[in-house]
């Protein structure tokens, strides 16, 4: 009798922890509405996203259909470059319309892929650099997500103040290395 007992405790106890252990499913993300809610965000900020329609980046992953936008100087796809504030791993307004059009590019070519490169200047430890360049590159790959592009084709890697883009001691050079860098696999 006291093993029964037991056992009927146990399952009870089991029965109780499943039931206080169920969970809702999470609501799908609308991607649509995750860009369309970036885009007023964008709008009530003052910043604009000229050059970022799809008109903009239209083009092939395979290379026919014209030429490819991604080595056009005049198309917003051929910047890189986002560059950051000392110390800091915000995304400025400023750079937003151009991720939005990589992240539409992504979106549009499913054979593209990107390596999101984090940088850094020269000031601070190496262990701190590479840590603030990860954080750099995660920043800008979260906005390509939330602009519609697929995650699995985001890589992201930290070089912290080991790949400067300009020599130098001074501002305007910190400045130019404080940056993530969008590569595209293949190039």
């Amino acid at each position: 009798m006291k093993k029964f007992l037991v056992a009927a405790v146990m399952v009870a106890a089991i029965v109780t922890a499943l039931a206080g252990c169920s969970t809702q499913p999470a609501a799908p993300v609308d991607e649509q509405s995750a860009a369309a809610a970036a885009a007023a965000d964008a709008a009530k900020s003052g910043t604009t996203t000229s050059g970022a329609t799809t008109s903009g980046i239209s083009g092939s992953s395979t290379g026919t259909g014209g030429a490819n936008p991604l080595k056009d100087p005049n198309n917003v796809l051929s910047k890189r470059s986002v560059y950051f504030e000392y110390d800091s791993f915000v995304v400025d307004d400023k750079h937003k319309a151009m991720i939005e059009s990589h992240a539409r590019y992504l979106t549009g070519n499913k054979a593209a892929k990107v390596t999101l490169q984090g940088n850094t200047d020269e000031r601070g430890s190496r262990e701190y650099n590479i840590a603030l360049g990860q954080k750099r590159a995660e920043a800008v790959k979260r906005v390509m997500v939330l602009m519609g592009a697929q995650e699995v084709v985001i890589e992201t890697v930290s070089y912290g103040k080991e790949k400067p883009k300009r020599e130098g001691h001074d501002e305007a050079s910190w400045a130019e290395n404080r940056r993530v860098d969008i590569v595209y696999f293949g190039e």
